[in-house]
């Protein structure tokens, strides 16, 4: 990502995503989701690709044999080592561990941020060990919001933004140079030709927590009607994509 746009903890902040300071509906569902899929490789040895504050780090690890969490931002390792024991500050792109170290690796809303994603993917793949899962959440273009913000005239727009996403891709792109955002088909261009076989492809709306927070009836209506459409064709609008790959 362009280094101009790091001038400020509100660049950063955008750039890198802020992970939430609560415990909610949302992150809970992820975990269930993570903890299903991922099955018995989670019970091995674990990295948490951009751990952020170790909120998930601290949940998984009290049954994995063994769980990292790698982030390149140092001040948010300071804080998650209250809760966990094993965190590493480097790059996705640049995994400072041998090949074949990991049964499974966490990316939860990382991929966009990271400077070049396919080499983070590479990377992902080269430490996994054979029958490995990487577990994937990472933005949907299909989302009718951009949840990132925008750079309007060169200065970051804090918020929701509807329908930046439907943009042609130049367009959207130069409002939204900070962050990624994938269809289907960008997902699998980003993961061809590497050793990794696809099992799981879903598209996932938002537990909307902050909504139900303010009005609880229409933000928990809100929540289980979108979450039912993920059931229906109507989930290609869904928030995040949820992929899992497996190591050949």
């Amino acid at each position: 990502m362009p280094e101009q746009y790091y001038s400020s903890d509100m660049d950063k902040a955008a750039q890198r995503g802020e992970p939430s300071l609560a415990w909610r509906a949302g992150q809970e569902r992820r975990l269930a989701m993570m903890r299903e899929y991922g099955g018995e490789n989670l019970h091995r040895k674990v990295l948490v690709n951009g751990t952020g504050l170790g909120a998930y780090q601290a949940r998984l690890g009290e049954e994995a044999d063994l769980i990292v969490g790698l982030d390149i931002e140092f001040p948010r390792l300071v804080d998650a080592k209250e809760k966990n024991e094993y965190l590493v500050c480097a790059a996705g792109e640049d995994l400072p561990f041998k090949e074949d170290t990991f049964d499974a690796v966490l990316s939860n809303e990382v991929l966009e941020h990271v400077r070049d994603d396919r080499a983070a993917v590479e990377e992902t793949a080269r430490v996994l060990v054979k029958n490995g899962c990487f577990l994937i959440f990472c933005p949907n273009r299909g989302y009718p919001v951009e949840t990132h913000g925008i750079y309007w005239k060169g200065v970051y727009q804090f918020g929701n933004k509807l329908f930046v996403n439907y943009l042609p891709r130049p367009l959207r792109d130069k409002l939204a140079p900070h962050v990624r955002v994938y269809s289907k088909k960008d997902l699998r261009k980003l993961t061809a030709g590497l050793p990794l076989t696809l099992e799981t492809e879903k598209t996932i709306f938002g537990a909307y927590d902050n909504i139900i927070q303010r009005r609880p009836k229409l933000g928990k209506a809100l929540r289980a009607f979108l979450q039912w459409l993920e059931k229906t064709p109507l989930q290609r609008l869904g928030l995040s994509h949820f992929w899992v790959l497996r190591k050949e």
